[in-house]
Parts: structure tokens; sequence; C-alpha cells
């Protein structure tokens, strides 16, 4: 069985673009937008899209002219408390703990590894081509998972909005692009 996974980032919002923690309803702001009118995907077309729960990815499908079914698994990362706040918000702290620590899951929220564990599932789950719309969290996760690394490992790779991560599997997973936009 081939597997060809396109892992897109979704346009930018907001909250993205600064440094905080973004609430899932965030909707994509002009830049965003923009951007997301602009992309051309690359490759052969996929034979299925899913997103992430959310506005955002939701919205960049539709700026694609993409129809996309909504996969749970591909949701961003919880952050708990701290979802919606700005780091200016957040206990320094808590904050310098979180930054000491950022596999470890924000108060009430979800950790890196908890995102892994989801998402694998869902990966092992695949055939054929997809375009999977979704957020830096769970495209880390993804490739933490497809390519057997520690997740804090993926934590160093920089995963802007509208990054495409591209992951095939014949027999094992692997990497064949990252492509910044």
């Amino acid at each position: 069985m081939s597997i060809r996974l396109v892992l897109l980032c979704a346009a930018a919002t907001a909250a993205r673009r600064g440094p905080g923690f973004p609430d899932p309803a965030d909707p994509l702001d002009a830049g965003g937008i923009a951007k997301a009118r602009g992309l051309r995907l690359e490759g052969p077309p996929p034979e299925r899209v899913v997103t992430a729960p959310d506005g955002a990815a939701r919205e960049t499908a539709a700026l694609l002219a993409l129809s996309a079914r909504e996969v749970e698994a591909l949701a961003d990362r919880d952050h708990g408390a701290w979802t919606g706040r700005g780091f200016d918000a957040i206990d320094p702290a808590a904050l310098t703990g979180w930054f000491a620590a950022p596999a470890a899951a924000p108060p009430g929220g979800e950790s890196m590894a908890a995102v892994a564990a989801r998402v694998g599932p869902w990966l092992a789950g695949l055939d054929g081509r997809v375009l999977a719309i979704t957020h830096a969290a769970v495209i880390r996760a993804a490739i933490a998972v497809a390519l057997d690394v520690p997740v804090a490992a993926t934590l160093a790779i920089d995963v802007a909005p509208l990054t495409s991560v591209v992951l095939s599997r014949r027999g094992r997973w692997r990497l064949q692009a990252l492509r910044p936009r």
C-alpha cells in the first residue's frame, strides 16, 4: 500500500502571528486570507482532503476551493487555561517553566506526547493520497510518529502558516519535503 500525505499548516490568524496561545475559534486574518488565496498546491491531486475541526483549517480549505471532512485527531494542541491568551497574560514563572519543558502540558491542556498519541492511530489508518490541513503542533507530532523520533526533537522544526510537509509510506514512512511559504 502506497500513501502520500501532505500536511498543510492552516493560514495565519492574528493570534498565531503574535506570542501566545491561539483560540480554535480565531478566524484567519487579512494576511492569512491573502496568502491562502495565492497558494497553489504542488504534486498530484489528493484523493481525500481532511481538516482540523476549527475555523482556521476550515477557512484555509475553503479558500483553496477544497471540500474537506473534519477529523478530530487533527485538532490543534489544547492549551488549556492558556487558550486565547498572549504570553504577557500568563504568570511569568509558569511561562518560563513551560518554555524550559515545552513538551509538558499547559495547565489543563495537552502535552505534545498526547498530541502524538492521537495522531498516531490516524496515520496508521491512512491510504492513498491525502491532504490534511491542520496546525504546527499536529504536523510536528505526525513527523515524530512517522519517523519514530522523539516528539521533543520536532519542537526544533519551524512550521509557519501554509508550510507543507510531505510524508510518504511504502513499507515505512519517509519525509519527502518540508516547504515553507
